[in-house]
């Protein structure tokens, strides 16, 4: 692939895997392995597609070998992208994005989550992650709650870590939200017959909200973790770029 054309997205923007010839196992486990730790590290901008070939680990097959050939073409044009860290002249904060797909997987219906966070206003990363959830979400509020679930969790989490490190910073946490109505539900602590089916575990998020982090409505055009719920477009990754990278 070192003489391969270049693509400018990691993915078409519709997949469609139908079935097809099966497709050298070892050799896939492989090249997804070593693009899962890149992902993991240093390119936040392929989660969403490597995520989604991860699920086919065990039996791959040629149309998905098509997709990840693309993620290399991709990856070939974009190899100068790295995250930059530098001195920060304004305050720190913890600033996150959460969002979801809804039934997003064709297989069993369930939604994809999507979050990432950074310490300044722009960019870069510093945490970030794509995951099928583990239940069925029977509505796009719900499903996008159950994001919210795993972003505040993180959250939680990176608070108590900067501070172990001895960073400090003046204002709390804030998670960006796409979802009026997941907004409204995390804020609000009356059960309503039509949101009371949703898992109690996901409930907790109302204890945090306004005492570990502030929570505010972000556009769908604006949101960040959009990318990692669903294939990026060209115009996505210009526009992101600086947030994701930091340049």
């Amino acid at each position: 692939m070192s003489d391969c054309k270049p693509r400018g997205t990691p993915c078409k923007q519709k997949l469609e895997w139908s079935e097809c010839e099966p497709f050298d196992l070892q050799r896939y486990r492989e090249i997804v392995g070593s693009l899962i730790y890149l992902m993991m590290w240093t390119r936040p901008d392929i989660s969403w597609v490597v995520t989604r070939l991860s699920h086919f680990l065990s039996k791959p097959l040629q149309c998905h070998w098509i997709t990840l050939k693309h993620v290399l073409r991709y990856l070939k044009g974009t190899a100068h992208y790295d995250l930059s860290y530098r001195k920060c002249k304004k305050g720190l904060r913890i600033t996150g994005y959460t969002d979801s797909d809804w039934a997003s997987s064709m297989e069993d219906r369930r939604s994809t989550s999507g979050y990432c966070f950074s310490l300044v206003e722009d960019g870069p990363l510093i945490s970030w992650k794509s995951r099928k959830q583990q239940i069925v979400a029977l509505s796009t509020c719900e499903a996008e709650y159950i994001a919210l679930t795993a972003a505040v969790q993180e959250v939680m989490y990176l608070s108590h870590f900067v501070k172990s490190i001895g960073i400090t910073y003046d204002q709390l946490p804030i998670i960006y939200e796409d979802n009026q109505g997941t907004i409204a539900l995390a804020n609000n602590p009356t059960k309503h017959q039509r949101s009371k089916h949703i898992d109690v575990r996901y409930h907790f998020i109302r204890s945090e909200v306004n005492k570990g982090f502030e929570l505010k409505y972000c556009p769908t055009e604006e949101m960040l973790a959009d990318i990692m719920t669903k294939p990026a477009t060209k115009q996505q990754l210009n526009k992101f770029k600086t947030l994701l990278f930091g340049r």
